[in-house]
């Protein structure tokens, strides 16, 4: 379901020096696979999440998501990709904060092209499923950390993802609105049948996870 193999992605700092952001040689995830990637500040998580969600480029080594090489793909056909196979909970939830709970989770529904009633009610359904249906018409800032962490995660299954991603999806919350929030990710995941690929530094969730895999320690000064 998700293959990499080689890949490498490089920056270069404001002085002309460039450093490694990301270096994975090869990881390979099954279909149906809850995978934790753990690694500490400065080792590449959102970056391979980026690189696996099309977002970002690598500069060198493949990267397959269902069955499809994304490195092959131009800007509009990533575009459609993501939209269509990938669901991504965003570190900081990324809701748009003049919209609604509804219009927040209808945003990917529109741009994958469902049917305008099809979204209304897969948005309707989804809300509900995690226990905000009656707050579908507030908007982020009336709503809680939690809250808003549910919102975002009903927006990253609207389009039953063949991938779901989570960027540090515990880091702003409490220990009771963490373990509600994994509990909701490994569930939704599962209901909807996506590969789980979340990035954390908290080595507590390693325990929540069959399989943990290790980023490697620190960003390290690539040649020029």
């Amino acid at each position: 379901m998700i293959r990499l193999e080689e890949v490498r992605k490089t920056y270069r700092r404001a002085d002309g020096s460039v450093f490694s952001a990301l270096d994975v040689p090869s990881l390979h995830v099954a279909a149906g696979e809850a995978v934790c990637v753990v690694g500490g500040s400065g080792t590449g998580k959102t970056t391979l999440l980026n690189v696996v969600a099309g977002i970002v480029r690598p500069d060198a080594g493949r990267v397959e998501v269902d069955g499809v090489d994304v490195t092959s793909l131009g800007e509009a056909r990533r575009d459609l990709f993501r939209a269509r196979r990938i669901g991504y909970v965003f570190q900081t939830f990324n809701l748009l904060q003049a919209y609604t709970a509804e219009e927040n989770v209808l945003l990917p529904l529109r741009f994958a092209g469902v049917p305008r009633g099809e979204a209304r009610s897969r948005a309707a359904e989804l809300l509900s499923r995690v226990g905000l249906g009656a707050k579908r018409a507030q908007k982020p800032a009336a709503m809680s950390v939690g809250e808003q962490q549910r919102v975002a995660v009903a927006r990253a299954v609207a389009c039953r993802p063949k991938v779901l991603l989570a960027d540090e999806p515990t880091a702003s919350l409490d220990p009771a609105n963490a373990a509600e929030a994994m509990r909701l990710l490994r569930d939704v995941a599962a209901e909807v049948g996506a590969v789980l690929l979340l990035v954390t530094h908290d080595q507590r969730l390693r325990g929540e996870f069959a399989r943990v895999e290790t980023l490697g320690a620190a960003r390290k000064e690539a040649a020029s």
